[in-house]
């Protein structure tokens, strides 16, 4: 990395944190004000982007009741103040409004005495009731409301000081639920105010959990963690988690079309997470469906305190949308190029009377076809769920999951793709297989999550998750090109019985908060058990030669010509705990360690060989905040990945370590609409197997990888209704010892320069209201197609779009894909095996939502 590009991006940080204003992470965003009328009474809900109730004070002044919500700022797309006058006899005035720069101020105006007040908490709602003297059931017409403004001496207290620290202003105590006025107040009128948390809008989102198993702001994790919301996917129109990926400098992993791996710093990796479970090796056999996906955390780099075993790329967490406590249906439909038609439901809604009994079910079915010859793509999917809350503290949710995939390979040859051929180039829709082939995979996961609280600081987490895969599969597979560049060499791989996969994981930890001395502490201790059993049996076949330029399909199988039957069981224990430490308020520790127990079988026709390991996996985290917008951070963390095998001494091997040291900045721009993170890092892996000098047949663990970079994201809001994502990585990986390949070369599909810009502006007012515009740009560098470095893949720059309308109930999309029809290629494991981009695609998407 050159010393322009280094200053670049951190003058670029620099002029971030110079025009941000001081605002805290854990504020809470108010996004809309409705009013809901009754015959008794009327709501004034506050809706917003958190989970966390906030605090509430109160004042009264003659006839003027103030409630001030701390920690809470208006996002109103009208504005920063909700105003109603003479909305019912007895109230003069409701307004809500912005009081200093985290604190919103609801005021209510009695006609004639301030109206009484209690605070109460029910169904997750903080509940102010408001009581009149006065009893009507006038009708509130919300588009119409009277004019007369409140006389002088209604003046109201002055909003540039904060709330007073006076008896008459203070916390008040929650009782427990009161929705029935009591006897006396049966003819007052009550008005509700109710602080609700609907789903995340917009691209900004302050906490994750992927880093700590906690609910955290982003800005006190001492790691570089992003977020894609819903939101992005919605706007997108993504089909596959690795292109909703993309916005964040993460790549697809190798040269496979079938399943979820990705590039994250240099290292391929498929560490994926189903709220916050390990998911096993099933990503590595099926791509995830996306229609129950609320969000995508991204924890970049090595960590494998909290989840165990990985690879020290990273690690890609998948929330899926829980239940709502109000009836939903939303309905979605999709065609668009090569024949693509997807259909969508999601429903939910409570069960019982009191909500304590919810249910969600998401379930699509499509089917696409594509550019290259034969290739069909079907997926069935269906996801129910049900949310008990068994108590006030304690909640239980049951999880199932069935998805059907359909799919085929797409990979060509390099000479005649990236590489020159003296015949030509071979067309991108050239498929190297034969028609017949198939590729079937079945997915089904079970599971719970239990949560009991047994006071404000202290609960306990409980959940448990079984996959089922199972697979079968006849394909044709590239050996070698022959020497006219024109005849490929091929065999058959065929499943004897279907192939599977099978993983259980269960969870147990602790999360309490305390404090010593002056020192806040939130600490996490837990424990996980992880199985995973893995059964292949198949057999080669022999096939006829294809010629690639001519090609005849159809030709009979030839004889066996061998087969492979192998089990494998792996076995893992860990004991985990973390503890986030604030030292002072601008100040925060985060420690925590990992002691790792695993065992491995393998079973085969021949013997029966068992491997144990175990290690020790530490974290070590620091974040300063000079300026409540701004973190600096720093951060030390090892992972560790079981190798299976023994060199030739006969001795198991140890298993492979990631070592990283990261530091970074990370502030909030734009009133905390807007984030920014600057990230660099080295990685070292280490006891990476390369073939044993002495014994070619063996290997030796002195192989070693190093991937040193630089990362800068920025997400947000610039103005209401504009919102933008822009992500650029610089990484230099590179293999740093080895007994076969040359020191210094490139690690595979991984470019210098990887970055994406992704915006989109809606209208949310005046006669173009509900419409939308988005675009684009996806640049990937210049990247080596193999560890050899023979051969790269050329650097190239996708250009996206979208229009789309929003209305009530209604959404309306259409999104480009590859605007201009560039010819560009994914990624290659090998010289055989190079995948093609998409060309241009077009969809159009309608949904109805009530």
């Amino acid at each position: 990395m050159n010393k322009q590009q280094f200053s670049a991006c951190f003058s670029l940080i620099a002029v971030s944190v110079l025009v941000a204003f001081p605002a805290r992470a854990d504020v809470v965003q108010v996004t809309n004000v409705e009013l809901v009328q009754a015959d008794t009474h009327v709501k004034v809900i506050l809706k917003t982007t958190s989970k966390t109730l906030p605090q509430v004070f109160t004042t009264r002044s003659k006839k003027i009741f103030i409630a001030d919500i701390s920690n809470t700022q208006l996002r109103l797309a009208s504005g920063n103040e909700f105003r109603v006058l003479n909305l019912k006899p007895g109230i003069a005035r409701v307004a809500v409004s912005q009081l200093t720069a985290n604190i919103v101020r609801v005021t209510v105006i009695g006609d004639t005495e301030v109206p009484a007040a209690v605070v109460a908490q029910s169904n997750g709602y903080l509940v102010v009731i408001l009581t009149s003297s006065v009893s009507t059931t006038q009708k509130l017409t919300p588009t119409s409301t009277p004019t007369p403004e409140v006389t002088p001496t209604d003046t109201l207290p002055s909003e540039r000081t904060q709330p007073p620290s006076t008896p008459e202003q203070s916390p008040i105590p929650i009782p427990s639920p009161q929705r029935t006025p009591p006897q006396s107040m049966k003819t007052q009128l009550p008005i509700e105010l109710f602080v609700t948390a609907p789903p995340e809008t917009g691209y900004w989102v302050p906490n994750a959990s992927v880093g700590t198993r906690t609910d955290t702001p982003i800005r006190d994790i001492p790691q570089s963690i992003q977020v894609a919301p819903r939101q992005v996917i919605e706007d997108q129109q993504d089909l596959t988690i690795q292109e909703v990926l993309r916005n964040f400098g993460v790549l697809p992993g190798n040269g496979l079309i079938k399943g979820d791996t990705f590039t994250i710093r240099g290292f391929q990796t498929n560490n994926t997470l189903r709220n916050g479970l390990k998911d096993g090796g099933s990503a590595n056999s099926i791509q995830n469906e996306i229609t129950n996906i609320e969000r995508i955390e991204i924890l970049r780099g090595a960590d494998s305190l909290l989840y165990g075993q990985g690879q020290p790329g990273g690690t890609i967490n998948l929330v899926t949308k829980q239940p709502l406590s109000e009836p939903y249906v939303s309905a979605k439909l999709t065609g668009g190029s090569y024949n693509l038609v997807r259909s969508a439901l999601n429903i939910s809604g409570p069960l019982s009377a009191d909500n304590k009994l919810l249910y969600r079910l998401n379930t699509s079915y499509s089917y696409q076809e594509s550019f290259s010859d034969f290739y069909k793509k079907t997926n069935f999917f269906i996801a129910p769920i049900l949310t008990w809350q068994l108590s006030q503290n304690t909640k239980l949710t049951l999880e199932a999951e069935y998805q059907n995939l359909f799919l085929r390979d797409t990979a060509l040859p390099a000479v005649g793709t990236v590489l020159p051929n003296p015949n030509g180039k071979i067309p991108l829709n050239r498929y190297v297989g034969e028609p017949k082939d198939f590729d079937n995979t079945q997915t089904t996961r079970v599971g719970y999550q239990f949560e009991h609280r047994f006071s404000k600081n202290w609960s306990l987490r409980n959940a448990f998750r079984a996959s089922f895969v199972s697979y079968n599969q006849r394909k044709a597979f590239a050996d070698y090109l022959q020497s006219d560049d024109r005849t490929l060499e091929r065999s058959t791989q065929e499943s004897v019985k279907p192939i599977v996969l099978n993983t259980y994981i269960l969870d147990t930890n602790i999360v309490g908060k305390f404090n010593t001395g002056g020192i806040q502490h939130e600490l996490l201790l837990g424990f996980d058990l992880y199985r995973d059993i893995q059964a292949s049996n198949f057999v080669f076949r022999d096939n006829l030669p294809l010629d690639l330029f001519n090609p005849v399909y159809g030709q009979p199988l030839g004889s066996i010509s061998g087969r492979f039957n192998q089990k494998i069981k792996n076995d893992a224990l860990g004991i985990y705990a973390e503890d986030k430490i604030t030292l002072f308020n601008n100040l925060k520790l985060l420690l925590g360690g990992r002691f790792s127990f695993v065992e491995s079988e393998n079973t085969n026709s021949d013997s029966i060989s068992r491997q144990p390991d175990s290690a020790f996996s530490p974290k070590v985290g620091i974040v300063y905040q000079p300026i409540k917008p701004v973190s600096f951070y720093a951060s030390y963390i090892r992972s560790f990945d079981p190798t299976i095998g023994f060199n030739a001494d006969g001795n198991a091997f140890q298993p492979e370590r990631g070592t990283q040291y990261e530091v970074g900045i990370k502030t909030d721009l734009l009133d905390n609409r807007l984030s920014a993170t600057l990230a660099l890092y080295q990685i070292t892996r280490s006891n990476v197997l390369t073939t044993d000098p002495n014994n070619i047949d063996f290997s030796v663990q002195t192989g070693e990888e190093r991937s040193r970079g630089i990362e800068f994201d920025i997400k947000g809001e610039i103005l209401p209704g504009w919102q933008v994502i822009v992500s650029y990585t610089y990484t230099d990986a590179r293999i740093t010892n080895d007994n076969v390949f040359p020191v210094g070369n490139r690690l595979v599909n991984t470019p210098f320069d990887n970055a994406s810009l992704w915006t989109t502006y809606r209208f949310s007012q005046g006669s173009l209201q509900g419409l939308g515009f988005g675009f684009g740009l996806f640049y990937v560098g210049e990247r080596f197609g193999d560890i050899d470095n023979t051969f790269s893949l050329p650097s190239y720059l996708r250009t996206d779009a979208a229009i789309y309308y929003r209305g009530n109930n209604f959404q309306a999309a259409v999104n480009f894909k590859n605007l201009f029809d560039v010819r560009y290629f994914e990624n290659s494991t090998s010289q055989l095996r190079v995948l093609p981009g998409d060309p241009f695609t077009v969809g159009v998407t309608v949904q109805w939502q009530f």
